[in-house]
């Protein structure tokens, strides 16, 4: 069944079904990548206003107890992803938690609009994709530098958090709006 955009009450710009779609496989990707920095930014997103939660079922993830969580594990993450002791991305338990953080940053983000099971999907296939993708990206780059991960590591922290912010902007219309408002 083909349902008409949904224009937030706050919102100038429709929010299409595909666009939220889109926005949540994205984030799975960054869950991917970094698995706590996808919730985590979806909580400051919520937070900030960009990302309206109020209401619905992931109204928590606006929550400064569960942005402080978020954002200290997530910081925890940035860390253990240095050690040379860390189980690669694909370890099964690991893997595992990529997919349920990237599904739960995707299902928070239809939340609003109701449609947090087609948002749930997209963020489980991104987190699958942004897994896989990021290893073998990685693994790629890692042995045309001669072996050296740090500065890798710290490339794919950046494009995992740039990237999180990036696509919570355009969720809550910030960079829209900002162009709208450059052009005039």
């Amino acid at each position: 069944m083909h349902r008409p955009p949904v224009v937030h009450p706050r919102r100038r710009i429709p929010v299409t079904h595909a666009l939220i779609v889109l926005l949540a496989l994205l984030i799975g990707v960054v869950a991917g990548l970094r698995s706590l920095t996808a919730p985590a930014v979806v909580a400051w997103a919520a937070l900030i206003g960009w990302v309206d939660l109020h209401g619905t079922w992931a109204s928590w993830m606006a929550n400064i107890i569960t942005v402080i969580v978020f954002t200290v594990l997530a910081v925890g993450e940035l860390v253990n992803d240095k050690l040379p002791k860390t189980p690669a991305r694909t370890a099964a338990p690991i893997f595992a938690a990529r997919i349920v953080l990237g599904g739960l940053a995707g299902a928070a983000l239809g939340a609003w609009p109701h449609w947090t099971f087609t948002a749930l999907g997209a963020g489980v296939i991104g987190a699958v994709l942004g897994t896989l993708g990021g290893y073998h990206v990685r693994r790629r780059l890692v042995a045309a530098t001669g072996g050296k991960d740090l500065p890798i590591a710290l490339l794919e922290d950046v494009v995992a958090i740039a990237g999180g912010f990036a696509i919570l902007a355009a969720t809550g219309h910030v960079l829209t709006d900002y162009l709208l408002t450059a052009v005039k």
